[in-house]
């Protein structure tokens, strides 16, 4: 028997149908949502048949579990795990020590190798119920080469003190919104950024009495060299591309898998038989760059003005001569393109924020109706949901090939290629 630690929870307003507040239960463990919590069902007072589903975190499928329930919703409950009674054979110990605490992990109690075979089979059930496509065979998980020490940017958060004890300084509760768990170092983090965290958190507490309001800190990492300063210049290098860009501008955060991530979506978008290639959200170029000498030519397109001045510097910097890079108003992200790009020649790579892709960009890209669409998603289910629109639109789904950016986390990235027929 596992005995567990519980993250307390506020009686605030309970709505006790079914469970009563704090009601211990036991259930077996089904299966894992894309959230990263188990889910199990159970029969409720006067029924025969188990239907009442369950969420219970840092559980695992085919275990056997005690729970306490904390939250019932109109048609779930949730609940905090109290012992595991039978263990899943994939369970392991967690090698951090806030694990359960600290909301940034998911799955540090889950072997690696499940680890993506629940990847994948969280992409492929999204396809299926999301988008309408069953049985399509989602490739394996491309894993990372690095399980623990990849992630090259943190962010700390520490609230103002209410007293003279140094405050906490981390990130979020797991279940809360708003209490911070005291992180003194972070085993994802590589181990540039833990070296450097000791100092950080010294510095904050030697000045807290002067914060008055909620801060967060900013670590980056880049190849060794480590940063606190949001406005500083860093260098990342995936393969022989070294590209430039601010600290605090959004960047993959595990560079050790980037090379191979980078080399497929350039594939993806170079099987297409296209000539040409745009990518529709470039940032500082990782893919447009990754991707020009596989192309005739390459144009990059993004709202962020500094971030194309990165991208242009970085495209000289790399002698790369067949790319350029253009701000582009949100209205008319292609009208700007060369009369060069013959949409029926031209691959597009998108890679939008985690909410998806707008109705106006779908709109524009429909309309300009590229031969292949190579979409990337730190989200699979708002990929999913535009999927549909790309259905519509007359693209084929020719593959879903998922990546672990994020080890010991429920977060991936996917990546689907689209073709026009």
């Amino acid at each position: 028997m596992y005995s567990v630690c519980i993250v307390g929870k506020t009686k605030t307003k309970f709505n006790d149908q079914p469970f009563p507040y704090h009601s211990e239960i036991e259930l077996e463990i089904a299966t894992l949502t894309n959230l990263g919590s188990g889910l199990g069902r159970v029969a409720l007072p006067g029924e025969t048949e188990a239907k009442w589903v369950v969420m219970v975190p840092f559980t695992l499928p085919g275990e056997r579990v005690r729970a306490r329930v904390f939250r019932n919703h109109k048609n779930f409950s949730e609940a905090d795990l109290v012992s595991v009674l039978t263990p899943s054979a994939d369970r392991v110990d967690p090698l951090c020590p806030l694990f359960g605490r600290c909301g940034g992990c998911q799955y540090q109690h889950l072997a690696y190798s499940a680890q993506l075979d629940w990847k994948r089979r969280q992409v492929a059930e999204l396809l299926q119920h999301m988008a309408g496509i069953a049985n399509f065979p989602v490739a394996p998980v491309v894993g990372s080469p690095r399980h623990f020490n990849y992630r090259s940017k943190i962010t700390p958060h520490f609230n103002p003190p209410r007293g003279d004890a140094p405050v906490p300084i981390g990130f979020l509760r797991q279940g809360t919104r708003f209490d911070i768990v005291d992180v003194p170092q972070c085993p994802i983090a590589t181990e540039a950024i833990n070296e450097r965290l000791a100092a950080v958190r010294a510095r904050v507490h030697a000045q807290q009495a002067t914060y008055v309001r909620s801060a967060t800190l900013l670590i980056r990492d880049a190849g060794g060299e480590v940063t606190t300063d949001y406005d500083a210049v860093v260098t990342e290098c995936v393969g022989d591309t070294k590209l430039h860009f601010l600290a605090r501008d959004f960047f993959q955060n595990n560079p050790f898998i980037l090379p191979a991530f980078t080399a497929y979506v350039r594939d993806q978008a170079a099987a297409s038989g296209a000539r040409f290639l745009v990518d529709a959200y470039c940032g500082s170029g990782l893919f447009a760059l990754t991707a020009a000498p596989a192309f005739e030519r390459v144009a990059g397109i993004e709202i962020s003005e500094s971030s194309v001045r990165f991208a242009r510097e970085n495209a000289a910097a790399n002698a790369i001569t067949n790319a350029t890079f253009t701000a582009g108003d949100a209205a008319s992200l292609f009208a700007g393109l060369d009369v060069g790009f013959i949409p029926a020649d031209t691959a597009v790579i998108i890679d939008p924020p985690r909410k998806g892709c707008d109705e106006p960009f779908l709109q524009q890209l429909f309309a300009f109706s590229p031969r292949a669409v190579v979409y990337v998603s730190c989200d699979p289910a708002t990929q999913m949901r535009d999927l549909k629109n790309f259905l519509t639109a007359g693209y084929t789904l020719t593959a879903a090939q998922p990546f672990d950016l994020f080890p010991q986390t429920r977060h991936l990235e996917c990546v689907l290629t689209l073709r026009k027929p």
